[in-house]
């Protein structure tokens, strides 16, 4: 999930004093609106940085927290830890909110990498999983992993379009590490490119519960129920031009045609003609437009060219 959250603002006094008076040699620090670009999203290009957002009245935050500390002080300075309190900073959730980061709950911690969101979750977890959710981060941003070559070799698979190479090298992977996301959420996309849908949902059925959440998982998931949705829309694919071209402002017809060009591979055509009704029509539907597009980008993946143009346009739209 790639942030644009308006211009870099320069830090305010009192959040450089936070964090010159943060335990951990600046490991563990708050943030509020001023700061979120520079300790998050920048840092976040160096080093992996956690999240925690909380709130004073949030039991299950007061057992989180020192966990999340204990965890990160023992990571060796190889994490920052980041604590946003929600109350002081409504402006900054909303914006994450809006940007589809899922933060109607506390304790939500988020992991950041590259600027991106690579991992969330939310609750009280006991230090055993905590720290396998550090780990995992860790292994993200750049350390080995076993198996490692195994997911990197079905990724270059899948990106070149052999399906079923990939499908295969997938399947071994999740067999090598069944608590492995990677290695389900490629396999579900493997299935995906080569059109058995039945097949990929008996393998969603099988995930393990842990795992139902995590941003491979559910993308791969936003994206199977993208390629049912968008069967039927190609079907009527020039019905759709007809409608516009008589009535641009057919909003319901330029959401249908987003699906079917969406299911046509066209992304940021896609992505324009959703854009366009937030445009015309900010709030048209129930805000269907814009929660279509962020069904998109978890479809799409974090990292894919047009989830991250498309995002930096709609931020420009929603906070201008």
């Amino acid at each position: 999930m790639d942030f644009i959250i308006g211009k870099k603002p320069a830090a305010s006094r009192a959040a450089t004093a936070q964090a010159q008076a943060a335990p951990g040699d600046g490991m563990i620090m708050e943030a509020d609106q001023n700061s979120f670009m520079r300790d998050v999203v920048d840092a976040s290009r160096q080093l992996p940085v956690i999240v925690d957002f909380w709130a004073t009245w949030c039991g299950p935050c007061r057992q989180l927290t020192p966990t999340l500390e204990k965890v990160v002080r023992s990571a060796g300075g190889r994490v920052r830890l980041v604590k946003v309190d929600i109350d002081r900073n409504r402006a900054l959730v909303e914006q994450l909110v809006m940007l589809g980061l899922p933060l109607q709950s506390v304790p939500t911690v988020a992991a950041f990498w590259n600027a991106q969101v690579v991992d969330i979750f939310q609750g009280a977890l006991p230090e055993s999983e905590v720290r396998r959710f550090v780990e995992n981060l860790l292994k993200s941003a750049g350390g080995s992993t076993p198996g490692a070559d195994l997911l990197a070799e079905a990724k270059q698979a899948l990106d070149e379009g052999r399906g079923e190479d990939a499908a295969e090298l997938y399947a071994g992977a999740v067999q090598q590490d069944p608590e492995k996301p990677e290695a389900w959420g490629g396999f579900l996309r493997a299935l995906l490119a080569l059109g058995r849908e039945e097949e990929a949902h008996a393998a969603l059925a099988q995930v393990p519960a842990k795992l139902a959440e995590h941003a491979e998982i559910a993308g791969a998931r936003s994206a199977l129920a993208l390629a049912e949705e968008g069967r039927e829309a190609r079907a009527q694919f020039s019905t759709y031009e007809k409608r516009l071209a008589a009535d641009p402002a057919d909003h319901q017809a330029r959401y249908d045609l987003a699906t079917a060009l969406n299911a046509s591979g066209r992304r940021e055509e896609a992505a324009e003609a959703l854009l366009e009704i937030i445009r015309r029509e900010r709030g048209w539907n129930d805000d269907a437009a814009r929660l279509q597009l962020l069904k998109f980008f978890e479809a799409w993946g974090f990292d894919d060219p047009a989830a991250m143009a498309a995002r930096r346009k709609l931020s420009a739209l929603l906070f201008r």
